[in-house]
């Protein structure tokens, strides 16, 4: 794994983007930003964000109901966490 800083930003940016969308769901976008960016195996990752790797996979796949400390724990190394952001409305 050896992304420029520049391309490391990017890449981050483009998530959260999508994230923020709607486009992206939060355990895909933990997902990509574990093996896109950071380039970890779950049980690495899992140690550095100090959570289980039971708690990591449900993240990823979008199972359980994840703790709020939980997410913003695996969000935090990439400069991120956990936020309200409003509706967009589609109108027919």
């Amino acid at each position: 794994m050896s992304l420029t800083i520049e391309e490391r930003t990017v890449l981050i940016d483009s998530i959260q983007a999508a994230l923020a969308e709607g486009t992206l769901q939060v355990g895909e976008a933990v997902r990509r930003l574990r093996t896109e960016v950071t380039g970890l195996h779950q049980s690495q990752f899992a140690r550095m964000c100090k959570i289980s790797v039971r708690t990591l996979v449900h993240i990823e796949h979008g199972e359980g109901n994840q703790t709020l400390k939980s997410l913003n724990a695996v969000f935090q190394p990439f400069g991120l966490q956990m936020g309200v952001v409003k509706l967009r409305r589609h109108y027919n």
